[in-house]
């Protein structure tokens, strides 16, 4: 069975975007680990690229929610080890995407749990860039890494 929100919408040029409520992703900050990343399967869209667990909205659920619902789902990070410090929202007009932000409070290890991942890797911040980025993380990445401070330079 389907969730709720679990749908291609597409934009008036063609591109397609998933979420019919839009969608939300979680990007973890581990001071000790770096950045909790999500090497996407091949056959998932923009697949064999490094983005944030993350994904459809369901109907009424908030960002965070959906976030940590993904997360969770996804990698099985675990709510109770993180603490939000901020969210950051790209909005289309006709479908938005949300990246919560989180510190984790705990160390954890994160575990594939679905066909979505081929790997979840902690990668220090300044190591980012050098991978293949899903294009939307990949242009929102400068902006992120900005709300993690300066407790994550060089992480």
């Amino acid at each position: 069975m389907r969730a709720s929100g679990d749908a291609w919408v597409y934009a008036p040029d063609g591109r397609k975007f998933w979420g019919r409520f839009g969608a939300a992703g979680l990007l973890v900050h581990d001071p000790m680990q770096g950045v909790l990343l999500q090497h996407r399967a091949i056959w998932s869209h923009f697949g064999d690229t490094w983005g944030l667990p993350g994904g459809a909205r369901h109907e009424g659920e908030t960002a965070v929610e959906a976030a940590l619902r993904e997360a969770d789902e996804e990698a099985g990070v675990p709510a109770d080890h993180l603490e939000i410090l901020a969210s950051s929202v790209l909005d289309l007009g006709f479908w938005s995407y949300t990246t919560v932000i989180a510190v984790a409070t705990r160390s954890f290890e994160p575990v594939i749990s679905d066909p979505e991942s081929i790997a979840l890797n902690w990668v220090r911040t300044t190591d980012v860039d050098s991978l293949p980025l899903h294009p939307g993380f990949a242009a929102a990445w400068p902006e992120l890494r900005k709300h993690l401070g300066e407790a994550s330079a060089g992480r």
